[in-house]
């Protein structure tokens, strides 16, 4: 919650177009920390393929293991932060460790996976994945306490913050892939991590502008000593041992899935025990939702995070880039996010006051429809210029425009209906479990690239065959899916009772309802009526 501002001096408290100046420190640090991760990931897959000599199968489930355990890891940062240390000093240490793991990935070694330069390799992956689960959801919280809860400027402020991670995302992705593949790897993760120092300074060296948000719930707690070490400084021991203990299980990426299958099944098992014993009719109903979506979330994300490894792949062998480097295409979805994220706030508000905009369900099954016609006019382009000819690049840019409307469809949408859905009591499990969703989706998505098995010498027709009959095999399946989603999404809205929702305080208009004539893709239109 947000506290008086009357106690800081009045440099810290002026705004900067109509925002608190915290706001910007947090959009320049989250940028630059977005800037080092999608520049390591655009680089990754070729990474692993072209240095470290791994099979392409071997390859797409290290990258769907590391991508899984980034999703995860946030679940266990943010309880940390909530209960001991603070959003501001979850997210510093994160960056310190995202710091040190980032420029680890500078040493190549000599490339092979005998030497000694490999460990250094899991340790790099490792820091990230430990660093990102104690910054990636913690400073996005620090965005929220700059204001109350009633604040008119939250949804301006966390679009502002929006556009910084998706412009750091496009940069990254862009540069560190350029240079990574044309003056070599180190260079490009090297940049990652100059980026990656970037934010860690920014976010010090203007820590004032922060006015005291995201501080330690309990102080004199956190300073007290614990088997002889002061509480805080074992915190930070125990997450530089959990970076001992990843480094030991991404070597192990089988055990990974293992590992996220029995805890996803623990999970929903007492999300839907809690529903069916202890809420009353409407809540569980509301909670059935939330599970149906998120299981719908998981197969949309391991078919999108395709671009990051299998997509990724084929631009780089079978894509006419007139000499682009492919890792430069992971660009292009952000910068469609960019583009196209105001259009989509626009149209959802526009058909909203005129009762027409979809339902939750409704967005998800077109989302996923939309997911599908991606892969499938890659697959009619390629087939359409021939199995020995390269594939024109308007086609990757195609399907990245088709999975980024998907995305927009289904993304922001699933973040609001877990929030909505979920009791006020139940608001952090039913999160967690979306981004468990993530993280499962993200290992799918390695199981699935490695089917795509595009071995052998670059250009052969028969690995982009095998790619692109997997391709044609999910496409249609999310095509399918989709449509089914859309036929069933009246059942599933009946099963929301958004008639009958309620704010905390017990008043059925929402924050924002009046505005924008319908709650933001919640589905109900003005007249109340659900569809």
């Amino acid at each position: 919650m947000a506290t008086s501002t009357d106690s800081f001096h009045p440099e810290q408290t002026k705004t900067f177009l109509g925002h608190p100046r915290g706001l910007f420190v947090l959009f320049f640090a989250e940028m630059w920390e977005r800037f080092s991760y999608y520049g390591m990931r655009a680089l990754l897959i070729f990474y692993l393929t072209k240095h470290w000599l791994f099979s392409d199968q071997d390859a797409s489930i290290i990258y769907g293991a590391y991508t899984a355990l980034v999703y995860i890891t946030p679940v266990i940062g943010g309880y940390l932060a909530d209960r001991y240390l603070g959003q501001r000093k979850a997210v510093l240490f994160g960056a310190i460790l995202l710091t040190f793991g980032h420029f680890l990935m500078g040493f190549e070694g000599d490339g092979g996976q005998q030497g000694f330069a490999i460990n250094i390799f899991w340790l790099a992956l490792s820091f990230i994945i430990v660093g990102s689960g104690f910054l990636k959801a913690n400073i996005s919280v620090i965005v929220g306490q700059l204001y109350s809860r009633t604040d008119v400027r939250r949804d301006g402020a966390y679009t502002i913050f929006y556009m910084g991670i998706n412009l750091g995302a496009a940069l990254g992705s862009f540069f560190c892939g350029l240079i990574g593949q044309t003056y070599g790897w180190g260079y490009g993760f090297g940049l990652a991590g100059i980026g990656m120092l970037a934010g860690l300074i920014v976010f010090v060296a203007f820590k004032p502008l922060l006015m005291g948000r995201g501080e330690p719930p309990d102080p004199v707690a956190l300073r007290q000593p614990v088997a002889g070490v002061r509480r805080e400084w074992l915190l930070y021991l125990l997450g530089v041992g959990a970076v001992a203990a990843i480094w030991a299980l991404i070597q192990y990426q089988q055990l990974i899935g293992w590992l996220l299958g029995g805890a996803g099944a623990i999970l929903v098992a007492y999300v839907l025990y809690t529903a069916v014993v202890r809420l009353p009719a409407e809540d569980r109903d509301r909670i059935f939702a939330a599970i149906f979506l998120i299981f719908g979330s998981i197969l949309f994300w391991a078919l999108f995070e395709q671009a990051g490894s299998s997509l990724n792949l084929f631009t780089d062998r079978y894509v006419d880039r007139a000499g682009v480097p492919a890792s430069v295409f992971q660009a292009v979805n952000p910068v469609y996010i960019v583009l196209l994220g105001p259009v989509f706030a626009w149209t959802w508000t526009a058909l909203g006051r005129r009762g027409l905009e979809p339902s939750a369900p409704a967005k998800f099954g077109l989302a996923m429809v939309q997911l599908g016609a991606g892969f499938l006019v890659l697959v009619a382009g390629a087939a359409a210029f021939g199995m020995d000819n390269l594939t024109p690049v308007i086609f990757i840019f195609l399907i990245y425009l088709l999975h980024t409307t998907g995305e927009l469809c289904l993304s922001p949408v699933g973040l609001s209906a877990m929030n909505r859905l979920a009791p006020a009591h139940m608001a952090s499990l039913i999160m967690g479990t979306w981004f468990f969703a993530s993280a499962t989706g993200n290992f799918a998505a390695g199981l699935i690239a490695a089917a795509t098995g595009a071995e052998g010498l670059d250009g052969a027709a028969a690995g982009k065959e095998t790619v692109l009959s997997v391709y044609t095999t999910v496409g249609w399946t999310a095509v399918a899916v989709g449509v089914a989603v859309m036929v069933i999404s009246r059942l599933i809205l009946k099963l929301m009772h958004l008639d009958t929702l309620r704010d905390a305080d017990g008043n059925h208009v929402m924050a924002g309802e009046p505005e924008l004539a319908e709650p933001a893709a919640a589905g109900v239109n003005t007249a109340g009526e659900t569809r």
